[in-house]
């Protein structure tokens, strides 16, 4: 069996390596000229560590990342309303990662003829028999299974439910890493998240501690995103890579916040700004031999900080499923696929949604909870074999 993914971000990347660890050979298709990831972090979470463990990553993930401790969600002036501890005996592991760091730790699992940089996808097809993806440079792909693990953007997702318009969440991020020397009373380990009820502040270690990841979370200026909407297209609105004003960041979280706070965005020299949208949740995640995975199934607001952790769940459940299966029940074993994933991912995207309205009215949002991070993909993908 051949799988054929098209997308080579940390979703794409991670079922590719689960796939072959399965026995299924897996060839992932980028669209970019090399395999990157913006200057951006997020946190590894218990369900998908517990994936990367039985992948025989787990030397690899403490190498890359850092060991969260605590988490801790404050208000504005730095009054701590709940906490999360993490680590010692019997409490959940979590790493904050560095999305480079996970794109390499991944690339560095596969074999180098598994990786297609320079492969936008423009078509889509299939039969009784195959499917075939085209690309823009000419060359197609054939397998027995097509993975769209495209983004928030997915060509594929039209070839399985009917498009549909992104929803402005009324909220602007500014995201970036900085050296953790800038803020050395920063403690050894600490999530920390600030909120007055319309802005809020994350910030986090990421690669061994060596650097900060901050994501400020402001309310949409009405009047500057309406010359945006009007200068630019939702892509742009929604790039995770357009630049930042850092002396307005500073200014969002100025007089009132925690000095902690204000001492990580006075340190601030280049932020990338991204709209934040949400999108429906899919009715339909498979079309025969087209499985969608990630963000093009399921793109969430980040207010659970699961949208990585999903993906990487999505690719271990496929894996599992199409071990060993013939080529003929693939469109079965896909609609299984959704069975496993669908829901989860659903009640993330709701989640997501339920802590903006938790903040508005300035309370604690949903930390770790068991049904988070106890969950098994692994061992509930086998149930539906």
């Amino acid at each position: 069996m051949r799988v054929v993914i098209v997308g080579g971000g940390i979703g794409g990347l991670a079922a590719a390596v689960a796939l072959r660890a399965k026995g299924v050979r897996a060839d992932v298709y980028e669209q970019a000229h090399r395999l990157s990831e913006v200057g951006a972090g997020f946190m590894l979470a218990p369900n998908s560590l517990r994936v990367l463990e039985r992948l025989g990553l787990h030397d690899k993930v403490t190498r890359f990342g850092a060991s969260i401790t605590g988490f801790a969600v404050c208000d504005a002036d730095g009054t701590e309303v709940s906490s999360l501890s993490l680590g010692g005996d019997g409490g959940y592991t979590m790493f904050g990662m560095h999305r480079a760091d996970m794109v390499d730790l991944l690339v560095s699992s596969l074999p180098g003829d598994a990786l297609h940089i320079d492969h936008r996808c423009v078509a889509f097809t299939q039969d009784d028999d195959r499917a075939v993806v085209t690309f823009e440079n000419g060359e197609s792909a054939e397998g027995d299974v097509v993975v769209g693990a495209d983004g928030i953007h997915s060509v594929l997702q039209q070839y399985v439910v009917e498009p549909r318009d992104p929803v402005f969440s009324g909220l602007t991020a500014y995201r970036g890493v900085m050296p953790a020397k800038r803020v050395p009373e920063w403690p050894d380990g600490a999530v920390r998240f600030w909120n007055d009820g319309t802005r809020n502040l994350l910030v986090y270690p990421v690669r061994r501690g060596e650097l900060l990841n901050f994501v400020a979370f402001t309310a949409a200026d009405t009047a500057a995103d309406t010359a945006a909407d009007t200068a630019a297209d939702e892509r742009t609105r929604e790039s995770w890579s357009a630049p930042g004003d850092p002396q307005q960041l500073a200014a969002d979280f100025g007089d009132g916040w925690d000095p902690l706070a204000r001492k990580v965005v006075s340190q601030v020299d280049a932020a990338f700004r991204w709209g934040v949208y949400d999108r429906e949740t899919l009715r339909q995640w498979s079309q025969g031999r087209l499985a969608l995975l990630g963000d093009a199934a399921h793109s969430m607001l980040p207010y659970m900080g699961q949208g990585a952790n999903q993906a990487i769940e999505d690719g271990m459940g496929l894996a599992t499923l199409l071990e060993g299966v013939s080529t003929a029940d693939v469109p079965h074993v896909l609609v299984r696929y959704q069975t496993l994933r669908r829901d989860r991912a659903a009640r993330f995207q709701q989640g997501s949604r339920f802590n903006v309205e938790l903040m508005a009215a300035d309370k604690a949002p949903i930390l770790g909870t068991p049904w988070m991070y106890d969950y098994d993909v692994e061992a509930e993908a086998r149930t539906l074999r």
